[in-house]
């Protein structure tokens, strides 16, 4: 009789199991809490589960519950290329590597540490002899969703950026509190990039907070599923940021009108008077790619169409602009007013966000001059068939008109009060996916545009999150105040949101609220709008008291906010560095270009393009516009003169008057109300004058 010989059978499939494609599920060795699968570590004990999976060359990617079940949800993070997992296990310890970072796992606890490929640690799970649980912490909140507290060590000199858009004063984030929520002028992105050495993703859209304290770091979850976040390490800021961007996408390339002037204001009545702007800028014979026209244009909230009576031909409109070669930027709401015409069609689908408990309200706007009260609930735009629907309404009343770009204005949502979870959305309870809300509000316009086949799709919106980027949004830091403390905020902000995969980004020049009739105000919007001349996005919006009431209209206007309504020498400064955004604009586009490949930020910190200068990781407002330009914009009213620092590594010329200095020393530079210091190297060449 013939016999088996099994160990000719079993060997090459083993093999196979471990070289095949996928594989993750393949069971190959157990030990103590330790299984290894074909392509993943698993460990369990004590009522926790946790994997450790590739995700894509370099990078680990960690999600764990007590529910004893693990999602495949990505949220927004792409799916990166199938490698190959090292994966050695026993009874004490299991060893997970793959490329340049490997994952050290202690049996006994599941603690993790993570290091890079020259064994250096990049991060450690904390750890409390008297708390076992110490750095993963569940708190059921029923069925299989937690509040979540995940803890590594922190070492004193680490230095972190990135997590999206805070006006709290800080470049480096060390010692700061990050609220995980979207709100107007914050913007969570949970990318975390450290100075030593590695990026992080933490990849969840509920609720929470992020704690950055000298002797630990928390990331915080008020109601989720899971732990899931991704780490990957990088040699200096550049590859983690071109990493994240791999993981997150990277935006489209810039068309080249965008790289122009944009005219806006808090806001024009009509269509007459938008266009008597329009042609005031081209009879001075001075730039402006976009003018915008901002909310309640329309009839009632929710109607998403022009008020006949006020803008009574929208397609003419926007013909007259094109041919004077500006674009129409238009507001959008995802807001309906009971009163609207589309709010039964919305609510009896269940296309809203829904209150858990009371009515559908969410958000009322007091206008006391005009005596009325708006109010609103929110398309629930993470609900495929409400996006449709709601692009359809858009399509209608100002696609086919010829309006092509956007104002995603309201895009958190803002909500009022705050009570996450008191809201209901398609994906879930308010804690648990409201960050996400802004992703799906660009994703309804951009992918509306491209079906109908439009390029060069650039809207503005007001919030954002992971992988925005790859839908041609803008994103602006919102309803600022008009005070140097706000620039100077700006301006750290700004540099934190560029690292987060995010190249478009813009401020209201002059803040949002403002005063034109100060002698002080105007100081600070000179010194603005120098500073918005070397941003991705010169867009000058606000509104500027003293504010007036129109007749027939339920919202007034603030003052008017062109570069010829601050008087004479303002004027001639505006007209200036108009001139110098014309000049700077192919720079622009080169560099943009180069962010849509590998997201390589245009405005980025000094750290960005000179990591070996440690005297970069403490420099907070100056920042690089592109490899060649050096920016220290003037941060203080009635200054004569400020310190600036020259990185180390290259000889820096004074763009305005031609001085050359050697790098690594800090200088004293007078200012005068007319320029804002410039520097470039690598022989560029430019003049401020």
């Amino acid at each position: 009789m013939k016999t088996f010989n099994f160990r000719k059978i079993l060997i090459p499939a083993l093999v196979f199991l471990l070289l095949m494609p996928g594989g993750t599920d393949a069971q190959i060795k157990k030990a103590g809490p330790f299984t290894q699968f074909a392509n993943r570590l698993q460990w369990q004990n004590e009522g926790e589960l946790f994997w450790i999976d590739a995700f894509g060359p370099d990078a680990l990617r960690f999600r764990s519950s007590k529910s004893l079940h693990i999602t495949d949800e990505n949220w927004n993070l792409l799916t990166p290329p199938e490698v190959r997992l090292e994966i050695m296990i026993n009874e004490t310890k299991a060893v997970v590597k793959n490329g340049k970072i490997r994952a050290e796992i202690e049996a006994n606890n599941g603690r993790i540490t993570y290091f890079n490929e020259d064994d250096k640690i990049l991060l450690r799970e904390a750890y409390h002899k008297h708390h076992a649980h110490f750095a993963r912490q569940f708190k059921s909140m029923g069925s299989d969703h937690f509040e979540i507290k995940l803890t590594f060590e922190a070492k004193k000199d680490e230095h972190l950026y990135g997590m999206g858009q805070y006006p709290n004063d800080c470049l480096d984030l060390k010692g700061s509190v990050l609220e995980l929520a979207q709100k107007n002028t914050q913007i969570s992105i949970p990318f975390l990039l450290s100075s030593k050495g590695y990026g992080f993703i933490w990849n969840n859209p509920a609720i929470g907070r992020a704690e950055f304290s000298m002797t630990h770091t928390s990331f915080f979850a008020e109601y989720a599923r899971q732990i899931d976040y991704v780490i990957f390490p990088g040699d200096t800021p550049a590859q983690l940021v071109k990493h994240y961007c791999r993981l997150t996408g990277t935006a489209p390339a810039i068309p080249e009108f965008a790289t122009g002037f944009w005219q806006s204001k808090l806001r024009y009545s009509s269509q007459e008077e938008l266009l008597s702007v329009a042609r005031e800028y081209k009879k001075r014979n001075l730039p402006v790619s976009v003018i915008a026209a901002d909310f309640y244009h329309w009839p009632t909230s929710g109607d998403w169409k022009f008020n006949k009576e006020f803008w009574p031909d929208p397609e003419g409109m926007v013909k007259e602009l094109d041919s004077m070669g500006i674009k129409l930027l238009v507001s959008i709401w995802p807001t309906l007013n009971i009163k609207s015409e589309n709010y039964n069609e919305f609510i009896q689908n269940n296309y809203t966000i829904r209150p858990e408990l009371g009515n559908n309200v969410l958000l009322s706007i007091i206008y006391k001059q005009a005596q009325a009260i708006d109010n609103l609930t929110f398309v629930d735009v993470t609900n495929p068939d409400a996006r449709d629907l709601f692009w359809s309404k858009v399509k209608k009343n100002y696609f086919d008109n010829g309006v092509r770009m956007f104002w995603l204005d309201e895009a958190e949502p803002e909500i009022d009060p705050l009570d996450y979870d008191n809201l209901r959305y398609y994906l879930g309870n308010g804690r648990e996916v409201s960050c996400i809300y802004p992703y799906y509000l660009a994703k309804t316009f951009y992918e509306g545009q491209a079906k109908e086949h439009q390029t060069d799709i650039v809207n503005l919106i007001r919030s954002g999150w992971i992988g925005i980027q790859r839908f041609g949004t803008v994103l602006w830091s919102g309803d600022i105040f008009g005070t140097f403390e706000s620039l100077r905020q700006q301006i750290k902000a700004g540099l934190n949101i560029s690292l987060c995969g995010i190249p478009w980004w813009s401020t209201d020049i002059g803040g949002f609220y403002g005063y034109s009739e100060s002698t002080e105000y105007r100081e600070l919007l000179i010194r603005w709008f120098q500073y918005a001349t070397f941003t991705p996005i010169m867009r000058l919006h606000g509104i500027r008291y003293p504010y007036y009431s129109i007749d027939g209209q339920i919202v007034g206007t603030g003052s008017p906010n062109e570069v010829w309504s601050y008087g004479e020498e303002a004027f001639k400064i505006f007209s200036h560095y108009l001139t110098v955004r014309e000049k700077l604009r192919p720079y622009i586009k080169k560099h943009m270009d180069i962010a849509s490949k590998d997201g390589t930020p245009v405005m980025r910190p000094l750290f960005y393009d000179f990591p070996q200068d440690s005297l970069c990781y403490s420099v907070e407002d100056q920042f690089m516009f592109g490899p060649d330009i050096l920016v220290a914009p003037v941060i203080e009213a009635k200054a004569v003169s400020r310190k600036i620092y020259l990185p180390k590594g290259a000889v820096w010329k004074d763009a305005l008057k031609g001085k050359t200095y050697k790098g690594g020393q800090t200088i004293e530079y007078h200012v005068d109300i007319e320029n804002i210091p410039v520097f470039t190297r690598n022989d560029f060449v430019f003049k401020l004058n």
